[in-house]
């Protein structure tokens, strides 16, 4: 579900991340993350659904998989934040 799309002050697109801050291009974490902390892979799902990023962009830019992205997102629908904790993985599946 794609969410409205929002314009700030400055013209930029942006959508309410999952902190409930808004969430811009530039506030997304950068291309060269190594380390996903759950912050920042729940900043990716909601650019992707909010259309600040496609997935195929996405994945480009995080050097994703499909699969890998996908996980995120249907971890964050069934578990909500929480899912996407790699040391509780096995009790969400």
């Amino acid at each position: 579900m794609l969410q409205q799309q929002r314009l700030n002050n400055k013209g930029e697109k942006y959508v309410i991340g999952p902190t409930g801050a808004p969430l811009t291009i530039a506030d997304l974490p950068p291309p060269n993350t190594q380390r996903w902390v759950i912050r920042r892979k729940a900043e990716v799902v909601a650019a992707v659904h909010g259309g600040l990023l496609t997935l195929d962009d996405a994945c480009a830019r995080y050097r994703l998989t499909n699969e890998e992205f996908l996980g995120w997102q249907k971890s964050i629908e069934q578990h909500g934040l929480a899912g996407l904790r790699t040391t509780r993985i096995q009790q969400y599946r």
